[in-house]
């Protein structure tokens, strides 16, 4: 299993600790400083079954600074893709990709599937 976060974000430190609590190993890294590619992030939005707006940081400031709201519904799926790989800033955070799923951001219920 693959936990993508950023280590000052406090969502991404709870799920870690979810992750270590329930004995699940992983590997960690950080998105700040290894970004995902486009192929990465094209391939777990594939394998993800998840709308592709899932996968930005919606209260980041950069998606703020970049008025990516107005912005995003005139993108095509690959614009938007290209957009992501550009900054982990932008990627909502954690992802966590398994052999089968992908998930983003930290929904407590949803992790369980795990």
């Amino acid at each position: 299993m693959l936990f993508i976060g950023y280590p000052k974000c406090t969502t991404c430190q709870k799920a870690k600790k979810y992750l270590m609590e329930k004995g699940l190993e992983f590997e960690e890294r950080d998105i700040k400083v290894d970004n995902p590619t486009k192929d990465e992030l094209t391939a777990w939005y594939q394998k993800s079954g998840l709308p592709l707006k899932r996968f930005f940081n919606t209260s980041g400031m950069v998606y703020k600074e970049l008025q990516l709201k107005d912005k995003l519904p005139d993108m095509s799926e690959e614009e938007q893709l290209s957009l992501l790989a550009t900054d982990g800033m932008l990627v909502k955070r954690p992802i966590v990709i398994t052999e089968d799923k992908v998930l983003t951001g930290f929904k407590e219920k949803e992790w369980e599937t795990l």
